[in-house]
């Protein structure tokens, strides 16, 4: 599913009450800090991305790769909105850094599977999230189990279902 597609299927109906004045005032807060936090992760990406030698879309596709497992670029291309001659640049790149492998899908094997290399995940991104990774758990370490559920909660609610 791509972004375009997520806003789409985003509706109000998700609202479980009247909001009142106050409530609705922290709703635009959270919103603007979410805004905030997206574009942080975005902009940071894009500097992994540039120091690794990828675009944009390389360090995007190895998201969705972590976060789907193995996918068809067809599959990438629903999920990124982009065209299948630009997954099939984007695919070149990652599999000569040797971020990803292509491989026939097993069932069948007219199709192609694409994987990301943990290995290489471990060794060439890891490191340069560490800091990233530990400012988030000095953040959440701050929290009860009570706001910990409710972050997760709305984080939950807040991705779009596959």
């Amino acid at each position: 599913m791509s972004i375009l597609e997520i806003r789409e299927k985003s509706k109000p109906s998700m609202l479980r009450r009247t909001m009142t004045n106050a409530s609705k005032e922290l709703a635009a807060r959270i919103q603007q800090q979410m805004i905030r936090f997206i574009a942080d992760v975005i902009l940071f990406n894009h500097s992994v991305s540039a120091k690794l030698g990828l675009g944009a879309s390389d360090s995007q596709f190895m998201t969705l790769l972590q976060t789907h497992g193995p996918l068809t670029p067809r599959q990438l291309a629903e999920y990124s909105g982009l065209t299948s001659g630009t997954v099939t640049g984007v695919l070149d790149r990652l599999e000569a850094h040797g971020f990803v492998t292509r491989s026939p899908d097993r069932a069948d094997r007219r199709k192609v599977v694409v994987t990301a290399s943990t290995e290489a995940i471990q060794k060439t991104f890891m490191p340069m999230y560490v800091e990233q990774g530990a400012r988030m758990q000095a953040v959440l370490a701050t929290r009860t189990d009570e706001e910990l559920r409710t972050i997760l909660a709305f984080l939950t609610d807040s991705v779009a279902a596959d």
